[in-house]
């Protein structure tokens, strides 16, 4: 999972948020169903993530996530970005909109759905016209939560810079302006308990990449940087490898083929000297058969493009 632009520098929030939501949630995992951009529909209009209860009845342990109905809607806003009040009618209209996108009516009830809007800072007009506009009450449930009451969707905004740094470390910290080395050594211990997680490295990596200078002061932190960065290089270097045998037996099988058909020799006994079915030399009998002319490098082009 890339995080960062090589060329333009971009360090890329989202998919780091996605990891870090389910960090927070890695309890009731076995509960939840999530979904990274959820298309509404074929037009470009996506939810930034959907969370899925399977046992509707079952509550979440999480703070985050106790408020949590059977769908719940997610916008996450990067740590340079901020919540608006557009951006709160957008994501209304969202929820709306997956309510309705279905193959039967109200198959999906107003009553399983929430809304959960994320940013680092804290959003006050948005709270402001949730109050005095909308009549909403916003009340400050626990550090960095903040609930918001009044309307038929259960609606909560969480400030990750003020989430409580022991109950949600990995979201607290997911910021380009991560203030202190005790905070850097926390997550960085953390991490290595949890090393052989996916998701534990997807976040890390953002969250140094955006934080360099600190980590650096940070014992520890350049191996383990580099043991991240190594381990990316040995999987591209595995993929890099493995593309490369299996077009290695694709270009010895379409050789053995090429030079039979070559003697005008069938596809039954091509089949039979080669010890394999006429069902898996098919494919390449005909295009060779299809393409009289082309070479075996041609061939697998086509073959690979097929």
């Amino acid at each position: 999972m890339e995080q960062t632009n090589k060329e333009t520098g971009t360090i890329y929030w989202h998919p780091a948020f996605y990891a870090g939501i389910q960090i927070e949630l890695l309890d009731d995992a076995d509960n939840l169903e999530f979904e990274s951009e959820h298309l509404l529909s074929k037009k470009p209009m996506q939810i930034d993530i959907l969370i899925i209860k399977k046992e509707s009845d079952r509550p979440v342990k999480k703070n985050i996530g106790r408020f949590f109905r059977k769908r719940n809607i997610l916008e996450y806003k990067s740590p340079d970005d901020s919540l608006s009040v557009d951006d709160f009618y957008k994501v209304y209209g969202y929820a709306c909109f997956y309510k309705s996108d279905t193959a039967a009516v109200n198959e999906i009830p107003l009553e399983e759905l929430t809304i959960t809007l994320v940013s680092e800072g804290y959003p006050r007009e948005l709270i402001r016209h949730l109050r005095d506009v909308r009549g909403y009450k916003v009340e400050n449930t626990e550090d960095g939560i903040y609930s918001v009451a009044g309307d038929k969707i259960p609606i909560q905004i969480l400030v990750t810079r003020q989430l409580s740094r022991k109950e949600n470390l990995w979201l607290r910290s997911l910021t380009n302006k991560l203030d202190t080395r005790e905070n850097a050594k926390l997550l960085v211990e953390d991490y290595v308990e949890h090393k052989k997680n996916n998701l534990h490295k997807a976040v890390i990596e953002t969250i140094m990449r955006a934080n360099q200078k600190l980590f650096e002061e940070v014992n520890g932190m350049s191996d383990i940087f580099m043991e991240i960065v190594q381990e990316k290089f040995d999987r591209k270097l595995k993929e890099e490898v493995d593309k490369e045998m299996k077009k290695a037996r694709i270009t010895d099988r379409i050789t053995m083929v090429w030079k039979k058909c070559a003697k005008d020799k069938s596809l039954t006994v091509i089949a039979n000297e080669m010890e394999t079915e006429p069902e898996e030399v098919l494919p390449i009998y005909n295009l060779i058969i299809e393409n009289p002319g082309k070479t075996v490098d041609e061939i697998y082009t086509l073959f690979a493009g097929s």
